[in-house]
């Protein structure tokens, strides 16, 4: 009999998704799964799936999962958890929703330290609306409303989520990963785990900042676009750990 050293998460559900192709949303939801499993949380994991291309989180991830409005999941979450402190509440968020839409409500919560993680997906454009400029989109990045590239003289300067949300006292942990290549993929699980333990742990509130790739309104290959991240995205967003408290190592 053979040994099965590979399979999907228990947290994960055994469906297709509606992301585009090479599209990296599939392996931050795997490594969210593996992460549940391994901690062995899936029985007390409320998720929470806002609006935008991870609008529908909640059909693949096999744990009990709320619907947000767009920009919203902070708030859901953080009504979730006050209510059922002994859960383990996440949100789901891409960069239109959270650093545009719900720009108040993320930096708000993370003010207020609520125990809940953020699993925070940065692709630097609006994709499930067509492309448009996102607040992460880069200077000189072409999208459906910057045809010439984003301009800082007409749209101002790329919001860095990750170290703006690092000086407010309420944080716990705040990381920054990337899944362009598998060593990075292997980096962005441990610092996802490590913001689900300080959840457990009771410290405050955690995000991981996800660089990830969008094929489609990139106008790029699946490979291509994996490269365009790792030259263009990294320099201006530093992976790393912004904050981490002592006690989870």
């Amino acid at each position: 009999m053979m040994k099965k050293v590979f399979t999907r998460p228990r947290s994960l559900k055994d469906i297709p998704t509606h992301y585009c192709p090479g599209c990296t949303h599939g392996i931050v939801h795997r490594l969210v799964a593996e992460v549940i499993d391994e901690l062995e949380i899936f029985d007390r994991t409320i998720g929470v799936a806002p609006v935008g291309c991870s609008v529908f989180a909640y059909n693949y991830f096999d744990c009990d999962m709320f619907q947000a409005s767009h920009g919203r999941a902070p708030a859901v979450a953080t009504g979730i958890k006050r209510v059922l402190p002994d859960r383990v509440v996440f949100t789901y968020q891409g960069d239109g929703d959270l650093a545009a839409i719900g720009t108040g409500e993320i930096v708000h919560a993370a003010a207020r330290g609520e125990k809940f993680t953020v699993i925070f997906i940065n692709n630097a454009i609006y994709a499930m609306t067509g492309g448009q400029m996102a607040p992460t989109t880069l200077l000189g990045q072409k999208t459906t409303t910057t045809p010439y590239g984003r301009d800082k003289e007409v749209n101002g300067y790329p919001v860095k989520v990750a170290e703006m949300l690092s000086v407010l006292d309420g944080t716990a942990y705040v990381a920054r990963v990337s899944v362009h290549d598998p060593a990075h993929v292997v980096k962005a699980k441990k610092a996802i785990k490590r913001a689900f333990e300080v959840q457990l742990a009771n410290l405050g509130f955690s995000i991981v900042e996800v660089l990830s790739a969008c094929p489609t309104n990139w106008g790029l290959p699946p490979a291509e676009a994996l490269k365009w991240l790792a030259e263009n995205m990294i320099p201006y967003y530093p992976l790393g750990e912004y904050k981490k408290p002592a006690e989870v190592g």
